[in-house]
């Protein structure tokens, strides 16, 4: 009798999933692709084309924006054959520590094969958004010639290239909207690439040159940023001067984003009454970075611009307490806040007191290699910020001191942490006032913060943190552990824990073959993981090869012992297969 009801019940679920099959597909193509147009979500769109192959032909034809997070991950040939009309990619290259320098140079991540098929398949290409990528002015001049509609650069942490590359953007690409040069490894020849734009040009929306080191020909920028009235982000290196910048506001009043130079020189009063009213007039404002070197004198000049401000960007100042607070009394709108340790507790109490609708706020060490460093935050700032910030959920805090009582505190205040990055800069660092370790913080935030997706660790921390990340942490997507744990048993529960985890990261920790051998059922659902510095050898690297074949296991190491500890390794899956352009530092198992 049961088995026959549960034969009935699985043919009407059967049927039912016919009937709705049958539905999804009775759509007019018209109409799906309407419907299609409004998801934006590359996510959501994933999940639509898996819906029916009606679904799925719609959502190929139909996409026109595509997101890589490994460029290894797929060929270029595979995702021109599975989408033939997209006018953007964006693609990132080499692992997250790159920037940390424990990827080695010539690593990979050249952006040129991918643009040798997309001039073949996608020549209506209109934008490129690249990110730890290796680019070369080759490269950027056979962008500039084989896209005749291209019109947005994005190029962030990548390296290769020169300024002689972007003159090659600015001389052919006629409809550019956005270049966005930003924390790249680049080549600063000369500041003359900036007259190369022509004199009849006008389409530039997005300028961003911030962090190139030379001086640029002032006169052609001044000419461009008068031409482009549509301009509404501009960002310029630590070279223009305060004098400059008036210049610029004035012709550009209608900015949503600025990048300031340097805010260091002398100023007649004239010209500091000029630099304020070009400030005055900036009524649109709403993001603010740069102020490198930034002169309390000068500050006030800013405030007349302040008062939309939703995301203030100090991280190349040295603010000292003072200057912030007076600053953030004028922005009651903030919502994103990037400072320097340099503004002390104390900075931090003006953080909580005058940004009640913060939420995100990332503090970075001025000196992150200097042990004996007098200035600096604790727990008492971020504890601060936490009762005058109920908003937050994303936090990037480096401290040299931490407690288990005040992380508890803190998530206790702010709940809805997505995003939680704590980074104890002195290695297995106790809570200072108990001497124990720092697992019960970590515990209480995976236990309170349940829409928790990214998570750093750090400070001395043994097996429990990580029972209670897999035990709690059921959104956790994305996890960084470094100097930590006491065993194999801590991936392990991560690894069997965490459904959605996506990306692991792992470096110097007493972590072996069995914690690496524990995810071979996880691996092939995660984009990637990497270890370095911790106890995995070469066998253990070779099994898991063999028996997850479809994944990628990449050895970085110089000693080719069967026995001998790994160095590094990348494990990552991949439609396409082992790598093709593999350094001979780069062993693929």
């Amino acid at each position: 009798m049961t088995c026959n009801k549960r034969k009935n019940q699985e043919e009407e679920e059967s049927s039912d999933s016919d009937e709705s099959t049958r539905v999804a597909s009775s759509f007019p193509d018209e109409v799906l692709e309407r419907v299609l147009a409004q998801l934006n979500s590359h996510k959501d769109r994933s999940s639509v084309s898996l819906v029916c192959k009606d679904w799925y032909d719609a959502e190929r034809w139909s996409r026109t924006h595509v997101f890589i997070g490994n460029c290894y991950s797929v060929s270029p040939e595979i995702v021109t054959r599975r989408f033939p009309n997209v006018r953007s990619v964006t693609l990132k290259g080499k692992p997250r520590f790159s920037d940390f320098n424990l990827v080695p140079p010539n690593w990979g991540a050249q952006i040129h094969s991918w643009l040798l098929v997309f001039a073949a398949k996608y020549s209506f290409l209109e934008e490129l958004r690249l990110k730890r990528m290796s680019v070369s002015d080759e490269s950027l001049e056979f962008l500039a010639l084989a896209f005749p509609n291209f019109k947005a650069l994005s190029l962030l942490s990548c390296d290769g290239f020169s300024t002689d590359g972007l003159a090659a953007i600015a001389t052919h690409c006629k409809n550019l909207t956005e270049l966005d040069i930003q924390e790249n490894d680049i080549d600063d020849k000369s500041g003359c690439w900036l007259s190369c734009f022509p004199e009849n040009f006008m389409s530039l929306e997005v300028l961003n040159f911030a962090n190139l080191n030379n001086d640029v020909n002032f006169e052609a920028l001044e000419r461009l940023v008068s031409r482009c009235k549509s301009l509404r982000v501009l960002k310029v290196n630590k070279n223009i001067t305060l004098e400059q910048l008036q210049r610029l506001l004035v012709h550009a009043p209608q900015l949503r984003e600025l990048g300031t130079g340097s805010f260091l020189q002398e100023l007649k009063a004239c010209q500091y009454s000029d630099l304020k009213s070009a400030f005055h007039n900036c009524k649109n404002l709403n993001i603010l970075s740069g102020l490198s070197e930034a002169a309390a004198l000068f500050l006030p000049a800013l405030y007349p611009a302040c008062a939309n401000l939703t995301f203030l960007n100090l991280s190349y100042t040295a603010l000292q307490s003072g200057e912030l607070a007076d600053l953030l009394i004028h922005c009651p709108l903030l919502q994103r806040l990037w400072v320097l340790d340099t503004v002390e507790d104390k900075g931090l109490e003006a953080v909580g007191s005058n940004c009640p609708l913060l939420e995100e706020l990332r503090v970075f060490p001025a000196d992150p290699f200097e042990e004996d460093v007098v200035h600096g935050v604790t727990e008492s700032g971020f504890l601060a910020v936490s009762y005058g910030c109920r908003r937050l959920h994303y936090v990037l805090y480096f401290c040299r001191q931490m407690t288990n009582a005040a992380v508890a505190t803190i998530v206790q205040n702010c709940p809805d942490f997505t995003h939680f990055r704590l980074c104890i800069m002195n290695p297995h660092q106790p809570d200072y006032l108990t001497d124990e370790p720092m697992d019960e913080a970590f515990g209480a935030v995976v236990k309170t913060c349940t829409k928790l997706q990214r998570l750093a660790v750090s400070g001395l921390l043994t097996d429990l943190t990580f029972e209670y990340i897999g035990r709690y942490a059921k959104n956790l997507e994305t996890l960084s552990v470094a100097f930590a744990g006491s065993s194999d048993w801590s991936m392990q529960c991560v690894l069997g824990g965490c459904p959605k985890l996506r990306k692991l990261e792992i470096r110097d920790c007493p972590f072996g073959n069995a914690a690496l051998l524990s995810g071979l059922e996880k691996y092939e659902s995660m984009r990637s993981l990497w270890m370095s510095g911790c106890k995995v050898t070469m066998n253990g690297c070779r099994l898991l090869a063999k028996e997850m074949p479809r994944l990628n296991v990449e050895v970085i190491k110089e000693c080719e012992s069967d026995d001998s500890q790994v160095d590094k390794v990348y494990v990552y899956r991949s439609v396409a297969g082992p790598r093709r352009d593999a350094p001979s530092f780069v062993l693929t198992l």
